[in-house]
């Protein structure tokens, strides 16, 4: 077969090719299952059977895999699930129909909703196949494990499936549907498994092998051996030069660039540790109370946060507080039915309704700190206006801490220096600020072009903050999956970003790149960035910076 080159979003960069995975077959109802009295006791055995086995991943996993495994673990055991299938059985469906029915009943549910709703339409379908395989005494469905290196092509997967995959065995990602800061993405990053995202004419008819090129977004089917050998090895040669690399950040003529990770509990900071990192640069505190069905007390916020300053030694460690609502719902900071939860009551504005929380939280945060040698940072997410960060940065003061705010709106970036009038650095995510700034949706397929973080307007944003910190001698990192491109990453230190924080498994790819320019080098690329009209010439025009 010829070899046919397709395009997509690149996400994660690095090249893999080897022989073509596909997700397994999904279980099948049978339409004569028998009606079972005992069927809504038959699912909720099959439920927590399932929902065991995804917690025990999640125990074994760190990072964004263990979360979406514990997110998914949870939804098995939703109640209103578990009652939507109870009221099928009593009409004389059989378990696995009922679970069928149940879930599907769901799924219009959360279509219609759009937003967020919609977005958990994929997990659920992944805890119908997983419940009914259980209910039917068939194979656990998803990725199979491959017996040699593959690259896995698919029209999109579960969390759960990306967050079981073994970077070893599995090389290289494309599927069809998805966006930069899709699930997929996330967790490909996290694994450091090259990756392509929304790749809409990749056939339905697969060739025996594939090449994915997760730097350029090209998908290739049936690739020439030769070539995509000689692919893969230069590859692993720049891989193997980041590999070498140990710290600490700076470019190649002294240029000073903090390289920190991203972790969200003790056990992936323990893991992050390892890395030639400075520190952690976003903790996600939200993401260790995700099951806790009421607000864990200070002495407990205390421990678990103690943990993670343990692990980052004397580095910096910049605590997020809860960003809670959204796509991070958390039973104790329940804001209700929103229209639109992404632009509702998350984050920052929860305190609104429930000031105690954020009080509580900076309660434990001071005391975690006193017992700590890391450097404590404390910022605030979801900040429009430069009110709510005087009272923010008022209340962390009054406990001795060292205040910051998230720019991921585009107020607070377009009024970055009046921000930093009253707290001493900014963070800025690009995965949220995207989203707000080009009123697409980031979990959306569909916009994923739009989302993507080399978009010059972002990057424009990206700029204005930077000059702000400048101007006003303050530090400004980036913590979203902008952060982890080392292209990218060079481009937003030639913007006057100072920091960067990324997933554990980008930190020397990140560091070796910055390490092998000038900041000359990553100012040129900055203004090739910012005056090309789309990503794909932006990463081309700064590919020719960097590389000359």
């Amino acid at each position: 077969m010829t070899a046919v080159t397709l395009t997509g979003t690149p996400v994660v960069a690095g090249v893999g090719h080897g022989a073509v995975l596909v997700p397994g077959d999904r279980p099948h109802v049978p339409s004569d299952e028998p009606a079972r009295d005992d069927a809504a006791e038959l699912f909720a055995a099959a439920a927590a059977t399932v929902a065991g086995r995804l917690q025990e991943r999640a125990a074994l996993a760190s990072g964004s895999a263990s979360e979406v495994l514990s997110a998914t673990a949870a939804l098995v055991q939703d109640r209103g699930l578990a009652a939507l299938v109870a009221k099928h059985a009593k009409t004389g469906s059989g378990p696995a129909t009922a679970t069928s029915r149940a879930v599907d009943e769901l799924v219009a549910m959360f279509t219609a909703a759009g937003g967020l709703m919609a977005e958990r339409v994929t997990d659920l379908r992944d805890v119908r196949d997983r419940v009914v395989a259980e209910l039917l005494g068939q194979p656990e469905p998803g990725v199979g494990v491959p017996s040699e290196p593959s690259v896995l092509l698919a029209d999109d997967l579960a969390p759960a499936d990306t967050a079981g995959l073994d970077p070893a065995l599995v090389v290289g990602i494309a599927v069809r549907l998805g966006g930069p800061t899709s699930h997929t993405a996330i967790i490909a990053r996290q694994l450091g498994i090259p990756c392509v995202v929304g790749v809409s004419d990749l056939p339905d008819e697969l060739p025996d092998t594939a090449l994915v090129d997760g730097g350029t977004g090209e998908v290739v089917l049936s690739p020439d051996p030769a070539a995509a050998a000689s692919r893969a090895e230069a590859d692993a040669e720049r891989r193997a030069a980041s590999a070498a690399w140990e710290g600490p950040g700076r470019t190649a003529d002294g240029h000073a660039v903090q390289v920190l990770a991203n972790v969200q509990d003790a056990k992936g900071a323990e893991r992050a540790a390892q890395e030639p990192v400075e520190g952690f640069g976003l903790y996600r505190t939200e993401l260790s109370f995700l099951d806790r069905p009421s607000e864990p007390t200070v002495q407990e916020q205390t421990d678990v946060y103690g943990a993670v300053l343990a692990a980052a030694g004397s580095g910096k460690v910049v605590v997020r507080t809860l960003d809670a609502g959204s796509d991070k719902p958390l039973a104790f900071a329940d804001m209700g039915t929103e229209a639109n939860p992404a632009l509702g009551v998350r984050g920052l504005r929860v305190g609104r309704r429930l000031p105690e929380l954020l009080a509580h939280q900076l309660d434990a945060v001071a005391a975690a700190s006193q017992t700590s040698e890391a450097t404590v940072w404390v910022m605030a997410p979801m900040v429009s206006v430069p009110s709510e960060a005087a009272a923010f940065a008022a209340e962390c003061r009054t406990r001795g801490l060292t205040p910051g705010v998230m720019i991921e709106t585009p107020s607070a970036a377009l009024l970055a220096e009046r921000v930093l009038e009253h707290v001493d650095f900014v963070s800025i995510g690009t995965n949220d600020l995207s989203q707000y700034t080009f009123a697409a949706d980031r979990m959306s397929a569909e916009l994923g072009d739009l989302t993507d973080p080399w978009q010059p307007g972002l990057l424009v944003l990206v700029e204005a903050v930077a000059r702000a910190g400048e101007r006003t001698g303050k530090p400004v990192g980036v913590c979203g999956e902008a952060a982890a491109d080392p292209a990218l990453a060079c481009v937003l230190v030639g913007l006057g970003v100072t920091s960067l924080s990324c997933a554990a498994s980008a930190v020397r790819p990140v560091g070796a790149r910055l390490a092998s320019v000038t900041l000359e080098q990553c100012q040129q690329a900055a203004r090739a960035a910012l005056a090309a009209a789309d990503p794909a010439s932006a990463r081309e025009a700064v590919a020719a910076v960097l590389d000359a």
